[in-house]
């Protein structure tokens, strides 16, 4: 079942994200890099709840994906923000982003993250964004971003707050 989230639900969504780093990760990142991403990136942002712009999908009692969009600054979570990152976005000139995508091993490859991201990019599109951007994590996002029409725009890499370093893609999509 695809619903927003609401702040009950942050420890699920905590959890979820630390098991789909910690099992998803190991295919691209390095022991290293996981455990540093366990600890910069496995925190939920409570500014997409409070904008109803996060989703969970509960399965069989259990929250099992998270994902979402957003319609300020911030493209990630982990690393050190700039000053505008809470700044909204003019879906005229900008695109919404498209964030904080987890999906718990166990039911990684059956479709929640595209039932997310379709919620995601018809919410953004109803509030007048025409493009999404994102940061694409090499741990399995980025091949579904690209199955989804995304495009990847440049390598990019994030530094997270201890200073390991993370390969991602940043990728847009255009809908008109």
């Amino acid at each position: 079942m695809l619903r927003k989230a609401n702040h009950a639900d942050l420890p699920h969504i905590e959890r979820v994200m630390r098991e789909s780093l910690r099992g998803l990760g190991a295919g691209a990142y390095d022991a290293q890099q996981i455990a540093s991403a366990v600890v910069w990136i496995a925190r939920p942002d409570t500014q997409l709840i409070d904008d109803e712009t996060y989703y969970v999908v509960e399965e069989q009692g259990e929250l099992v994906a998270c994902g979402g969009w957003s319609k300020r600054g911030k493209l990630f979570t982990a690393g050190k923000g700039a000053a505008d990152e809470s700044r909204l976005l003019d879906p005229a000139r900008e695109a919404a982003r498209i964030r904080a995508f987890f999906v718990h091993p166990q039911w990684a490859r059956r479709g929640l993250g595209r039932r997310i991201l379709e919620a995601s990019e018809q919410e953004a599109y109803a509030s007048g964004f025409r493009r999404f951007e994102l940061m694409a994590m090499l741990s399995g996002g980025e091949q579904m971003y690209l199955a989804l029409g995304y495009r990847p725009v440049a390598p990019a890499e994030i530094t997270l707050g201890d200073g390991v370093v993370l390969a991602c893609t940043l990728m847009i999509k255009e809908i008109e």
